[in-house]
C-alpha cells in the first residue's frame, strides 16, 4: 500500500510517500480503506522524533481517519463491510490502510464528506473531552480556548455554540486571525502578540470573576496568566507544553481559590477508556454534525503527494482549522 514514510527524524525533508506492508486487523479490529485523514500538530512532533506512537500502534504518521470498512477482524459486531467511518487511530493514519479499533469507529452522517469527516476525532473529541468531560464546562459558564485558529481551538468554539449555547468564550489568536475567530462566535479575542498577560483583560471581561475552564497547550510560558484568569474552583486543563514544562505556581493562591490544574493527552490513553470517550461524544456531540450544526472547518485539502506541504502550512500556522490530506 502507499504510505508516508519517514527518513529518519527531522525536517520536512525526510517526509516520503512510499510502499508500506499493509496492516492487518487483530482482535476487535477492523482494517479501514482510508480515504481522508488531517494533519495535527502531533504529526509534526512525531516527525521530529520527541513523540513516539503508543507500543503496538503503526508507527506511520496520523492520528485520525476517514473511509470505508475493508475488513473485519475476530470478535467485532455490529459493524460490515463497507460501512462508512471516522475513527481515532494510535498511528497508521497517512496511508491506504489503517486498522482501528471497533470501539473507536463512528459511523460518517450522510450530510458530511469524507474529508469534513478526516477532521473530527482528533480535535474535536479532543476539546469535547478536555473541556466538557474533563473540565465539566456548563452552560451558563465562561471558557478561555487558546491558540484561536488551530484545529482543537476552533473545534471548541464550535462545540461551546452548539452545546452550551449561553457560555461565554474567551479566545487567543494571532492578529491575523482574530476577525475569523470572533466571527466563529467568540465573544472576546485576545491579540497574544500584544498582551502576553492576557488575565487583565479577562478579569475586565468577567467583572473580576474570572473563568471556569481554560484548555491550554501552551504551557510554562501560560501558567500564571492562566491562574489569574481562573474563578474559584475553575479549572485549567493542559494538554500541551509548546512553551516549556517548567514554570512557577503561586500554590497559596491556588489553595485560597480552590483551583485545579489537571493534565490531559488522549493518544496514550487504554482502548478502552478511549471507546468511552468515543461513546460519549458519539451521544452528546456527533448529532449537531449530522444536522449541520457543526461543520468542520477545512483550511485546504492536499493529496497524498503534497504531505510536504501540508507540513509546511501547519509549521507556518497560515490554517484555519483543519488540514486535511486526502488519500484516495
Amino acid at each position: 500500500m502507499k504510505a508516508v514514510l519517514l527518513d529518519g527524524f527531522g525536517g520536512l525533508d525526510v517526509l516520503k510517500v512510499g510502499e508500506a506492508e499493509r496492516p492487518k486487523p487483530a482482535e476487535g479490529q477492523v482494517l479501514v480503506k482510508v480515504v481522508a485523514t488531517s494533519v495535527n500538530r502531533p504529526d509534526l512532533v512525531q516527525r521530529e522524533g520527541k513523540y513516539p506512537p503508543p507500543p503496538g500502534d503503526s508507527e506511520i504518521l496520523g492520528l485520525e481517519v476517514s473511509g470505508t470498512i475493508e475488513e473485519l477482524g475476530p470478535g467485532v459486531t455490529g459493524w460490515q463491510v463497507g460501512d462508512r467511518v471516522m475513527s481515532l487511530v494510535g498511528g497508521g493514519g497517512y496511508a491506504e490502510y489503517a486498522v482501528a479499533y471497533a470501539s473507536h469507529l463512528m459511523r460518517i452522517p450522510e450530510s458530511m464528506s469524507f474529508e469534513e469527516a478526516a477532521c473530527v476525532c482528533e480535535s474535536y473529541i479532543t476539546a469535547f473531552l478536555n473541556v466538557f468531560m474533563i473540565g465539566g464546562l456548563k452552560d451558563n459558564n465562561s471558557v478561555i480556548l487558546h491558540g484561536g485558529g488551530g484545529g482543537v481551538n476552533t473545534a471548541g468554539i464550535q462545540l461551546c455554540k452548539a452545546l452550551v449555547p449561553n457560555t461565554k468564550i474567551v479566545a487567543t489568536a494571532h492578529p491575523s486571525k482574530i476577525d475569523r475567530v470572533k466571527a466563529l462566535g467568540a465573544d472576546l479575542v485576545v491579540d497574544f502578540t500584544q498582551t502576553p498577560d492576557f488575565s487583565e483583560a479577562v478579569k475586565e471581561f468577567t467583572n473580576k470573576k474570572g473563568v471556569d475552564v481554560i484548555l491550554d497547550h501552551v504551557g510554562a510560558k501560560y501558567l500564571a496568566p492562566n491562574m489569574n484568569s481562573l474563578a474559584y474552583a475553575g479549572r485549567l486543563v493542559i494538554i500541551g507544553v509548546i512553551s516549556g514544562i517548567k514554570a512557577e505556581l503561586n500554590l497559596a493562591l491556588m489553595m485560597v481559590k480552590r483551583q485545579q490544574i489537571i493534565g490531559s493527552v488522549l493518544r496514550s490513553r487504554p482502548v478502552k477508556d478511549k471507546g468511552e470517550i468515543v461513546a460519549e461524544f458519539t451521544r452528546t456531540a456527533l448529532p449537531k454534525f449530522a444536522d449541520r450544526t457543526i461543520v468542520p472547518i477545512i483550511e485546504k485539502v492536499f493529496p497524498m503527494d503534497q504531505v510536504v506541504e501540508a507540513h509546511r502550512m501547519m509549521e507556518e500556522d497560515k490554517h484555519f482549522g483543519k488540514i486535511v490530506l486526502k488519500i484516495s
